[in-house]
C-alpha cells in the first residue's frame, strides 16, 4: 500500500518491491509481470525515515523501464512547469537532472537494476 500526501491509498495488484535508497535522490518500484513496466523510478529529494513512514518530496521526473527493454523519461514538462510554479532552487535542480540522466544509463546496466531486485521480488510472489 503507498500513498501520495493526501490522496487515496494505493494497492498494486501484481507483486512489486520498492527501494528507498539512503541519500539518494529517486525511489524505484520493480513490478512483476505482467505489468509492462519493469522499474519505475521516480525524482525525489533523498527519503527521510521515521518510526511508521518514509518521506520525501516527489520532483515530477520518472524514469521507466518498460519489460521490452525501452527506457524513457516522463514529466519532463511538469518538471519545466514546476520549476517556475514552485521555484525550485539551482541546487535541486540539478541533483534531480543528474539523478535523472544516472538512472537512464543505470536502470539498464547497473545493479540493482539488472538482477538483483529479482532475488527480492521472488520473495513476495
Amino acid at each position: 500500500v503507498s500513498q501520495r500526501g493526501h490522496e487515496l491509498k494505493l494497492t498494486a495488484e501484481e507483486a512489486h518491491v520498492q527501494l528507498f535508497p539512503r541519500g539518494k535522490w529517486f525511489t524505484a518500484i520493480f513490478n512483476d509481470a505482467p505489468r509492462m513496466t519493469e522499474i519505475y523510478c521516480d525524482i525525489t529529494t533523498p527519503v527521510e525515515f521515521s518510526d511508521d513512514r518514509v518521506t520525501m518530496i516527489d520532483l515530477d521526473l520518472d524514469v521507466i523501464k518498460r519489460r521490452d527493454g525501452t527506457v524513457l523519461v516522463d514529466d519532463e514538462d511538469e518538471f519545466a512547469e514546476h520549476q517556475v510554479k514552485f521555484g525550485y532552487p539551482a541546487e535541486i535542480i540539478e541533483q534531480a537532472q543528474a539523478s535523472c540522466d544516472w538512472l537512464v544509463k543505470a536502470v539498464v546496466n547497473d545493479e540493482p537494476f539488472t538482477s538483483v531486485y529479482k532475488t527480492y521480488l521472488d520473495m513476495v510472489r
